[in-house]
């Protein structure tokens, strides 16, 4: 009888196993898939003027989005687009027209696109500041409770798929813009809490550092 239980039991852990693994492959093949030819013609239709056809921004006003997360690209297109009731998570009243014309697919398209394409190189401008942003960018400031940010982004600054964004050779610029926006708190940028609370920390040399860092990381 015990023999008998236990084979049950086993019995109920494989369907179990098998039915857990069937949804996930079914939720798989139901995912929308993307269309890397669409997304191209998005970026040369929509995105080039701002960001370069093939992602590599000519100037620091706009970020580099060449080898940038898919899954950052996508969320952030998303979070510029006003929904239904609501303000968009991003303040950006260029890119709300842009993404607001977009699709979810449209946007899952131009967000493959980009991440497909090569990301060219920056480097750091200000000498002086090399050493703070290195520091900070890899040990954090233990004293405001400031992390490393190569803990998220990784050593080389290519971030982690699906969870942090590619900083490597991103325009100064436009990486002070950001951690000043996010250091701002709601209304400037409400789409990463941890980052606010991160920002918020850093003066705006250390901000400028870092940033100017990142710029030259790969």
């Amino acid at each position: 009888m015990n023999r008998l239980c236990k084979s049950l039991k086993v019995l109920e852990v494989v369907v179990a196993t098998g039915l857990l693994s069937l949804a996930a492959q079914t939720r798989a093949a139901d995912a929308p898939k993307p269309d890397i030819n669409r997304g191209q013609a998005i970026a040369t239709q929509v995105c080039a003027a701002c960001h370069g056809a093939d992602g590599n921004s000519a100037s620091a006003a706009f970020p580099k989005l060449a080898g940038q997360q898919p899954e950052y690209l996508l969320k952030q297109l998303k979070d510029f687009k006003a929904q239904a009731g609501t303000k968009p998570l991003r303040n950006n009243a260029v890119m709300a027209g842009m993404a607001g014309a977009l699709s979810d697919q449209d946007m899952l398209n131009v967000a493959t696109y980009f991440a497909a394409q090569a990301p060219k190189s920056g480097f750091a401008h200000n000498a002086g500041t090399v050493a703070m942003g290195q520091k900070i960018y890899r040990g954090g400031i233990a004293d405001k409770g400031v992390p490393a940010c190569a803990s998220c982004h990784g050593p080389t600054g290519q971030g982690i798929p699906s969870q942090y964004p590619r900083l490597s050779g991103q325009w100064q610029d436009y990486t002070v813009a950001q951690l000043t926006a996010f250091s701002q708190g709601p209304g400037a940028r409400n789409n990463n809490d941890a980052m606010h609370q991160i920002a918020a920390r850093l003066s705006d040399s250390e901000i400028k550092a870092v940033a100017d860092y990142v710029a030259g990381l790969h």
